[in-house]
């Protein structure tokens, strides 16, 4: 089903934007298999490239993203489509969005393996969107917990009772 529905994007993607390079821009580090799996799909001449975010909080600090790993290449003039693992509250993707215009690219969208809608707080708006995901916690294909079950070849739930705690020390 996966790989049906990721082969279905390449090809829209191909189809939209036929005639001209596209640079994929992956946020990582979830993003690396569903990235691997779509850009053998694109009949596009193609660059890649990676984004890292952290997020923040504590004793006096407002919550927060901040970019960890900007993009190596120059993104203005470029047709810029960024690739997501998952989409949920979509906090972290409006603040990239944001970023990502400043940086003038020709065109901006987003790609994502997984939108999880009834967590979204704020409104951003997907292009490409592989499957529309449960309120749940989801591991698999490049998702993680604690970065254990990112090797699965499927994507799947797992529960409360299910999740291995953090080693100490």
């Amino acid at each position: 089903e996966i790989e049906n529905r990721v082969a279905e994007i390449g090809k829209a993607i191909s189809k939209e934007y036929a005639g001209q390079e596209i640079l994929l821009l992956g946020v990582l580090r979830g993003v690396f298999c569903f990235m691997a799996d779509l850009m053998r799909h694109i009949t596009l001449p193609m660059s890649v490239d990676f984004m890292s975010v952290s997020y923040y909080s504590g004793a006096g600090v407002q919550d927060g993203v901040r970019i960890t790993k900007g993009p190596d290449v120059v993104l203005e003039g470029k047709h810029v489509v960024l690739v997501e693992d998952i989409v949920d509250t979509g906090m972290t993707l409006n603040y990239l969005l944001r970023y990502l215009r400043e940086r003038n690219p020709a065109s901006l969208k987003v790609c994502a393996l997984l939108d999880k809608r009834a967590r979204r707080f704020a409104e951003v708006q997907l292009d490409y969107v592989g499957f529309e995901a449960p309120d749940e916690f989801m591991v698999g294909y490049g998702l993680d917990y604690l970065e254990r079950y990112r090797n699965l070849p499927f994507i799947g739930i797992l529960r409360p009772k299910e999740l291995p705690q953090p080693s100490e020390g």
